[in-house]
């Protein structure tokens, strides 16, 4: 099987997500922003999974044009969360160069994808 390197970071970073999640509602009872970055950070590889199947080069921009605004918003989740505390500084920079690094290798794949078709 070819080696798919958005399909493994997207999985690795939903991970992390997940584990943000629960440090965030367990440890410090914080229930709202940790779950609206649950949604938006799992978001990502969910939607690339669905552009795998896409019905045409079209569809599969538009999935992945909508998983890149889910990256997006979990920047900004992020952000939000570490001003206000709730992770430390060494913790937001290690997941947020994550989703960083996602959001550019989206971007990329959607600019490759439209200047080929």
């Amino acid at each position: 099987m070819k080696p798919n390197p958005i399909k493994d970071k997207s999985f690795a970073f939903a991970v992390r997500i997940v584990n943000v999640y629960k440090y965030l509602s367990e440890t410090k009872r914080e229930f709202v922003l940790s779950k609206q970055l649950l949604r938006s950070g799992t978001a990502v590889g969910a939607l690339y999974r669905e552009a795998e199947q896409a019905e045409s080069k079209a569809d599969f921009v538009h999935k992945l044009a909508i998983a890149q605004k889910e990256c997006n918003e979990t920047l900004y989740w992020l952000e939000l969360i570490q001003a206000s505390e709730f992770i430390d500084k060494t913790a937001f920079d290690s997941i947020y160069s994550e989703a960083l690094e996602l959001m550019k290798l989206l971007t990329s794949i959607i600019k490759t994808t439209k200047n080929n078709g």
